[in-house]
């Protein structure tokens, strides 16, 4: 495996985040890994699950940034308790309409950050688990968005900074993603995905249903616990 330098993971904790961490390793980068509080619903059990995985892999280097402020600022009930998490019985999961759950500019907020901690740590890599084709629609996880970015980066950093933004799930279904973290030894039962429970995963949210529905057709058992 080639030396490749150092890459910044970022690492919420759910299962694409984790599939990446092992993706960077694999293509023979060191990981430092990002994670964001921004006050979402179940904080405290994706933090938990970051620090997991980051122990499972022994990184030494982590980042924990709180960005609450997108909290305050609203508009997605993964923040807003006001608001409803949709569930497997919403008509719109998987429809092309964006749902609820989509936190406002949330990736480029994050990719700032990580922009940021590259330049000072000498990371020329940011790996982000986001996913186009089987994802929840969020625009902020779509390739033009991402390509638009790492023009961004490149415009706002120092001449002498390289720095790739790298997206390996973009076009991957949940099934293939299974697949993938199956094949990487990636450890799946220590990642987070669910949006509304702390303890045992819903299994309703849509992002429970696309896990769920990716370990089944994949053919594979998802080894975290649901209460549904």
């Amino acid at each position: 495996m080639d030396d490749r330098g150092l890459s910044i993971v970022l690492l919420s904790g759910g299962m694409d985040s984790t599939v990446c961490v092992a993706q960077s390793l694999r293509d023979g980068f060191s990981v430092a890994a990002l994670h964001v509080n921004y006050g979402q619903r179940t904080m405290a059990r994706e933090l938990q699950a970051f620090e997991d995985v980051c122990n499972h892999y022994g990184v030494e280097q982590r980042l924990v940034v709180d960005i609450s402020h997108l909290a305050s600022i609203g508009g997605s009930s993964l923040t807003d308790v006001t608001m409803d998490v949709p569930t497997s019985s919403d008509s719109s999961i998987g429809k092309g309409a964006v749902p609820s759950t989509y936190v406002p500019f949330r990736n480029a907020n994050i990719l700032a950050i990580a922009t940021s901690w590259a330049e000072v740590i000498g990371a020329t890599a940011i790996y982000i688990g986001a996913v186009e084709e089987d994802s929840s629609g969020y625009p902020d996880c779509s390739e033009v968005f991402f390509q638009a970015f790492q023009a961004t980066l490149d415009a706002g950093t120092r001449p002498e900074t390289s720095i790739q933004i790298y997206t390996p799930l973009i076009r991957a279904t949940k099934n293939e993603i299974v697949h993938l973290g199956v094949d990487l030894d990636a450890p799946l039962h220590l990642s987070w995905s669910c949006y509304t429970s702390s303890e045992k995963a819903c299994g309703r949210c849509d992002s429970c249903v696309l896990r769920l529905r990716g370990f089944a057709q994949a053919g594979h058992i998802d080894p975290v616990i649901y209460g549904n």
